[in-house]
């Protein structure tokens, strides 16, 4: 059960099938969290923030026996999930500042050279593992947030 959730409910696993690699999960992990948020939207900031405390959980649980020694296995995508969920939080589904934290949140965990997101995925295990997506997601949604102040 703890594998299936920390592939993103399968979603990880996607690209070994298809390519033979890990190479993209995350991003197949980022765009299932972008499809439930698009989902949960309509319920409101209160929905949105009760799904993000739930994927940030089950972020913080289901990576851990495959987190030893620093590990974070490509195919475990629950904290690409977490971190995506985070990026859109509060912001209109499907508009330009939706669509740009949704990149900005994701290129910053697949680079890591804002200001410690490496760091933070250096903490130890499953911590590590979530830490790195959700600063990567803050700082997708502090852009989108911005320009939402600007447009």
């Amino acid at each position: 059960m703890q594998r299936f959730i920390a592939s993103g409910f399968g979603v990880g696993l996607i690209p070994k099938k298809l390519w033979g690699s890990d190479n993209g999960a995350g991003t197949f992990g980022a765009a299932l969290a972008a499809i439930v948020a698009w989902f949960v939207w309509p319920l409101g900031i209160v929905a949105q923030f009760a799904v993000l405390v739930i994927a940030i959980g089950l972020s913080l649980w289901s990576p851990r026996p495959f987190s030893a020694g620093h590990a974070d296995p490509g195919w475990i995508v629950i904290d690409e999930i977490a971190g995506t969920l985070i990026a859109l939080v509060g912001l209109t589904a499907g508009g330009i500042p939706w669509f740009v934290a949704l990149v900005v949140a994701r290129l910053a965990d697949i680079f890591k050279v804002l200001p410690g997101v490496r760091r933070a995925e250096a903490l130890p295990g499953a911590i590590g593992i979530t830490m790195d997506d959700l600063l990567a997601g803050l700082y997708g949604l502090a852009v989108g947030w911005a320009l939402v102040a600007i447009l």
